[in-house]
């Protein structure tokens, strides 16, 4: 029997950040390390491309991408590791599954609904700004994920519409063409909500309220202090479910820390004193992460090989199953 296999990426939209690791990356790496799964790991370059249309920045932000993967324990040699456009095979796909995808579910994905919103917020057009890379944007997810009959999608909570459209995509095109494509599931991990950011509201580059996943310890001490919170005194007793700081302590945290604050929180305890045993749990456990993304980033060659020894596994898979897949419309 074939080992499942485990699909993720992160588009490279810029500086990895703590909602990223917790939401994405960290059930991926946990994923990736158990035996009995075959690990497919990405990066979305060409996701990003529809947002970031400066070359330097593009370049600069693939490498973090692929930095923070490798610093973070992503093996290349257990995994296949590879940048999205590294894989045209991609492309022939996407393209095909516009070819079965209905407008009108296009017309529901979360993202161009979000645009459309803001532009009749403020008076404008419906698509002013809207690009069909935006648009589109499930469909080439869609072909990210089917293209390698992948079984498990570890992501955010609100990353999974993007998995429901593949299931969609492959049902359409099942029923054209016949059975073709698996069904994915998305894998989510139920204890982990949206993480804030330092306002409160989801931790999103888009906000602009993010801490970034290998900040110094200066700025991580700083970031960390700018966190809302509420007004209620040191004494007072503190729900640490309502708690951002409480949020993204337990994700960097052992069990028996966990408790512990748990603990203090009910029993009333200074938001800065909670802030600086936040601090202290996430610069403890990125320190070594931290100084292995640096060296990477310094040695942009050995990024380079790793993922174009990744392209060749991933291309070497692509070619077999896109030939079935044309095979089934008749090509």
């Amino acid at each position: 029997m074939k080992k499942p296999v485990v699909l993720t990426g992160i588009k490279s939209t810029g500086t990895p950040h703590l909602g990223n690791y917790i939401g994405a990356i960290k059930p991926a790496l946990q994923m990736a390390d158990a035996v009995n799964n075959q690990g497919i790991y990405f990066i979305a370059d060409y996701h990003a491309l529809n947002s970031v249309q400066d070359p330097f920045r593009f370049r600069t932000y693939t490498y973090e991408i692929a930095a923070t993967w490798l610093a973070l324990g992503l093996d290349p040699d257990k995994v296949i590791f590879y940048k999205q456009s590294d894989v045209p095979e991609l492309l022939e796909l996407h393209w095909i599954l516009s070819c079965v995808a209905p407008k009108g579910l296009m017309n529901r994905a979360h993202a161009y609904k979000a645009a459309v919103e803001r532009n009749k917020a403020e008076g404008l057009e419906k698509d002013h700004g809207v690009n069909m890379g935006l648009y589109s944007y499930p469909i080439l997810m869609a072909a990210d994920i089917l293209l390698f009959q992948s079984d498990k999608i570890p992501v955010g909570k609100d990353q999974i519409q993007h998995v429901e459209y593949a299931r969609d995509l492959a049902e359409y095109f099942n029923r054209t063409f016949g059975e073709t494509f698996k069904l994915p599931e998305y894998v989510i991990q139920k204890e982990t909500e949206l993480l804030p950011g330092l306002d409160g509201r989801k931790m999103s580059k888009s906000y602009g309220n993010t801490i970034s996943l290998f900040e110094e310890p200066s700025a991580l001490k700083k970031l960390i202090n700018k966190i809302k919170t509420d007004s209620t005194a040191p004494s007072e007793p503190k729900d640490p479910k309502n708690s951002t700081l409480f949020q993204l302590y337990k994700e960097f945290a052992s069990i028996e820390e966990v408790h512990l604050l748990c603990e203090r929180y009910r029993n009333g305890i200074g938001w800065g004193e909670v802030k600086q045993e936040v601090f202290v749990v996430i610069d403890r456990e990125l320190t070594a992460a931290r100084q292995k993304y640096k060296e990477l980033l310094e040695n942009r060659d050995l990024i380079d090989h790793i993922l174009e020894d990744g392209a060749l596994k991933a291309r070497a898979l692509a070619r077999v199953h896109l030939a079935k897949i044309k095979k089934s419309i008749g090509l």
